[in-house]
């Protein structure tokens, strides 16, 4: 066949340029066909979960869900301002110290704790135990100072909370 058609364009070089032009045009034709065809997968991908006809209408759709993202995301960064104001404020750092107050009694069972916030700000709260019974006894903090006389262990209490937190950032850059 191929043969024959050789001899025929030897014989005829009109009929191989006429052939030649139709294989040319076929191929560009199918090119054109594929294109097409990636043209219209991205319309219909364009077009999915819309109600809309038209390009316009697609837009404006769009328009609208970048306005609503915009609100959200103003929603979102007011909510995060509030949360990062309240954990300023709030208890991030605690120490507990347990000691024995009196020689007379057994056992570790007086404490003392310290909550600080970011600040180094808070409260301890400190429990003796006696054999009559238990004392309990809170003291503001602020800046990891009270207005009134603070006892060896609430100091012990009050430096073992801000070295936790200090642990706790230092294994969190390892991480």
């Amino acid at each position: 066949m191929f043969s024959a058609i050789s001899t025929a364009i030897t014989l005829n070089p009109l009929l191989g340029l006429i052939i030649l032009v139709a294989l040319v045009f076929l191929a560009w034709n199918l090119t054109l066909h594929w294109q097409v065809y990636q043209t219209g997968k991205k319309i219909k991908l364009m077009f999915k979960g819309t109600k809309v006809a038209d390009l316009e209408g697609v837009i404006f759709e769009q328009i609208k869900r970048l306005r609503q993202t915009e609100k959200n995301l103003e929603e979102l960064t007011q909510f995060a301002k509030y949360v990062e104001k309240m954990a300023v404020s709030s208890i991030q750092k605690v120490g507990v110290v347990r000691f024995n107050p009196f020689s007379d009694t057994g056992g570790d069972q007086s404490f003392c704790i310290a909550c600080l916030d970011a600040q180094n700000n808070g409260f301890t709260l400190t429990s003796l135990f006696t054999r009559e019974g238990t004392r309990i006894y809170t003291k503001p903090i602020i800046a990891n100072e009270s207005k009134y006389p603070l006892t060896e262990e609430e100091k012990r209490a009050i430096e073992e909370a801000a070295n936790n937190n200090k642990t706790i950032k230092k294994a969190k850059k390892k991480d």
